[in-house]
């Protein structure tokens, strides 16, 4: 029997796999390692991190969302960007490094990918600075200072990657940055290659010549018209394909380029009154029109959880069986 790690090669490279890759399995992610994320930590409370951006986990939601009015909002005028946004340090005490460095130690990188994790992505940064409305006008009306916030985020993910790396030697990354609703990107493939794709390209280019191999890159969105440049970054797997962009289609045209891990939709599976049978339902059906190659069944959910106890081991559950 194939471990972990190379049933997930064989999946990937088009060989002989012996099962399906069953979701996260391939995937030790080290969360423990220093991070500002940003997100609050349960209902009814409201966090500001360390850029300025407040987040709030509305009562009766499933997450935390950036707050966005007048009051909140770090970036109020994009020409000034660079009086209020300030990148945190990317610098912590062996002390705050240790748990993610014992966890990365105990591994077995023979079964395992030990991963690093990183969110939020390089364009949900302008969103969070600002809110969609005024990122996604930006992009057009002052492309220029949105080109230079690009690239001071950017700086900041290159020097967090330099020091995740020295201290975690990561065999993979798990990286975040929803591109689109679930029918539509939110923006256009060429402003996205003006704007995104060249940020990527250097940051994905520096994990991978770090000694990264395999990138992992979550959008739980559609962006089946951002493959392309998805291969051109250096992603190996997109993570959270939702069904609404065809995967049996994309694994005919990309499969061997890239792979595909989803095509089991959170929000369809994974709700207060889940069953099983449904479960079960969905998994066939991902599955079965997919096949075995250049795809792993997966909740389109951007970690190895599920929003509703239950509905991530039951679908594992069943990804088994369909094995």
């Amino acid at each position: 029997m194939l471990t972990k790690r190379q049933n997930l090669m064989e999946t990937i490279k088009g060989g002989n796999p012996d099962r399906f890759v069953n979701q996260y399995e391939f995937m030790e992610l080290i969360m423990e390692a220093p991070m500002d994320l940003p997100l609050a930590p349960g209902p009814g409370m409201t966090v500001k991190n360390k850029w300025g951006i407040t987040f709030s986990w509305p009562e009766g939601q499933i997450g935390s969302f950036p707050v966005h009015d007048d009051e909140h909002k770090v970036v109020k005028d994009i020409t000034k960007w660079k009086d209020v946004v300030k990148a945190p340090s990317v610098y912590y005490t062996d002390e705050e490094w240790a748990a993610a460095v014992a966890h990365a130690n105990s591994v077995d990188r023979t079964d395992k990918f030990v991963t690093a994790f990183c969110a939020p992505g390089i364009f949900e940064m302008t969103h969070h600075l600002m809110g969609v409305e005024d990122a996604l006008m930006n992009l057009y009306e002052e492309p220029e200072a949105m080109k230079e916030l690009i690239d001071y985020v950017v700086e900041y993910e290159l020097a967090y990657a330099q020091q995740v790396i020295e201290h975690l030697h990561p065999d993979a990354l798990f990286h975040h940055d929803d591109w689109g609703s679930q029918i539509s990107t939110l923006i256009s493939p060429a402003m996205f290659e003006e704007f995104f794709l060249p940020a990527y390209k250097k940051v994905y280019g520096f994990w991978k010549e770090n000694g990264v191999q395999l990138i992992v890159h979550h959008s739980d969105s559609y962006a089946a018209t951002f493959v392309p440049f998805m291969i051109e970054m250096g992603i190996d797997i997109w993570q959270g394909a939702m069904t609404t962009n065809n995967i049996p289609e994309l694994i005919k045209k990309y499969g061997g380029k890239i792979s595909f891990m989803g095509d089991i939709d959170s929000g369809v599976v994974d709700h207060p009154t889940w069953s099983r049978e449904e479960i079960a339902k969905y998994v066939a059906i991902a599955c079965q029109r997919c096949g075995k190659l250049y795809f792993i069944p997966n909740l389109s959910q951007g970690l190895n959880i599920s929003s509703f106890p239950g509905v991530y081991e039951t679908t594992s559950e069943e990804i088994d069986r369909m094995s």
